[in-house]
């Protein structure tokens, strides 16, 4: 199916103010007649989506939870410093700070001189940091825009992902003091806000994976979500590759398929250990991965089943456990790890909030073949989770720097990290 940027089937629209609202913590206290339900069918939440959108089908057990404010502008270099002594990599892996004051710090790429660009969640800004004789500067480059996570680079110019369009800013490196005024590449994207924050991946043709998220926890999704588009930035032009998704914020492609592979965060208010976030892989055109029929590649919605079996559904390559949160991915291409590191998958886990105890904000390291086979994960960086509801640091994506070593983007310190090998 292509899509042409002329075709607009959206109808909904949520504010950053409804978002904030959304995010308010909820008496624990409360008793079960006092759940939160939402009907998704009816046009009234299309029309007036409901502030607390993220609550979906909640359930007594999980009520009251909510996601956990972080500091409202990161964390100080030197509460960084001390945090980071707390991680665990493998031996002879080092993590050091590489710049802080990078706020809300989510998606990260490279300029082709050098400049590292990033892409932030909930202050509309994109920043980008340049070496300064060993030091380095963060510039905010962008101001004011919606939710800017997803960005990419190619051939001298930026791309940004700003919830209901894709810009690019041509000749970028060379007007950090002045960024140009963009150009509107593709926008037959929602409005809505909720779900809507992107992660943007290039392949070797030029074209960008994108995925579009649902607008709620659960339900059937509306027409032109719950999917993955390829995109050609040139033309505008846009082909619908994989259905069946709730909520991917990271993905790659293969460089030694060319596949796609992304993380997928998996519904909420079920458990505390159900269902699984997953990392997927799109082996042909059109692939359902199961949303919201199937859960992690063997357990049927309670509710929104409707008779459909697992089995229908493209499974996972890899459960990842319950609500890890997996966010930004990248193949490693280096080579200043170890040889057995080539290929491998290095995830971002955010971690929990809807969950009594939080697991996940941890690096995690998988092993497969370019057929999803053979596959074999780890923990490669963890620490960042302080008790059982609190953070350090909240990993949001990775991406791999011309030396051969990795860098990590943390959204709740403001922070980049980088993860060197050697003795």
């Amino acid at each position: 199916m292509t899509l042409r940027p002329s075709m607009r089937p959206w109808a909904a629209r949520l504010t950053v103010a409804a978002l904030s609202l959304g995010f308010a913590g909820l008496p624990a206290s409360a008793q079960a007649q006092d759940l939160k339900h939402y009907d998704s069918a009816k046009p009234d939440f299309w029309q007036h989506p409901p502030p607390d959108w993220f609550l979906g089908d909640e359930t007594a057990t999980q009520k009251g939870l909510a996601p956990k404010a972080g500091p409202a502008t990161g964390m100080s270099a030197d509460e960084i410093n001390a945090a980071l002594k707390n991680i665990k990599l493998p031996h002879r892996f080092h993590i050091a700070l590489y710049a802080s004051g990078v706020n809300s710090a989510r998606q990260m790429a490279w300029g082709d001189k050098g400049t590292l660009f990033v892409g932030a969640f909930g202050v509309g800004n994109v920043y980008a940091i340049v070496d300064q004789g060993g030091k380095k500067e963060v510039k905010t480059v962008l101001t004011g825009m919606k939710m800017p996570t997803g960005i990419a680079f190619r051939d001298g110019a930026l791309y940004v992902a700003d919830i209901d369009r894709i810009l690019k800013y041509e000749n970028a490196e060379a007007s950090l003091d002045k960024m140009p005024a963009p150009k509107v590449v593709y926008d037959d994207m929602p409005h809505y806000l909720a779900h809507g924050w992107k992660y943007l991946s290039f392949d070797k043709h030029g074209w960008l994976y994108v995925a579009f998220g649902p607008p709620f926890n659960i339900g059937l999704p509306p027409s032109g979500t719950s999917q993955i588009r390829r995109i050609d930035p040139n033309t505008g032009l846009a082909e619908v590759v994989a259905i069946g998704v709730r909520n991917s914020v990271g993905g790659d492609v293969d460089p030694r398929s060319g596949d796609y592979w992304f993380s997928e965060n998996a519904r909420d208010w079920m458990s505390d250990d159900l269902p699984s976030d997953k990392l997927n892989r799109i082996g042909r055109i059109g692939e359902h991965f199961g949303y919201p029929y199937c859960h992690q590649g063997n357990l049927p919605d309670p509710k929104f089943a409707m008779g459909h079996k697992c089995s229908e559904f493209t499974p996972p390559v890899l459960n990842l456990g319950a609500h890890v949160a997996p966010l930004g991915m990248k193949f490693y291409t280096g080579k200043q790890f170890p040889a057995e590191y080539k290929n491998n998958i290095f995830i971002a886990e955010h971690g929990s909030w809807n969950r009594h105890q939080y697991q996940g904000a941890n690096i995690t390291r998988v092993v497969v073949d370019p057929k999803g086979k053979h596959v074999k994960s780890s923990v490669f960086a963890s620490g960042w989770i302080k008790g059982k509801e609190d953070f350090t640091g909240r990993p949001a994506d990775v991406i791999m720097a011309a030396d051969g070593s990795m860098l990590v983007a943390d959204d709740w310190a403001g922070a980049i990290y980088r993860i060197s090998y050697g003795k």
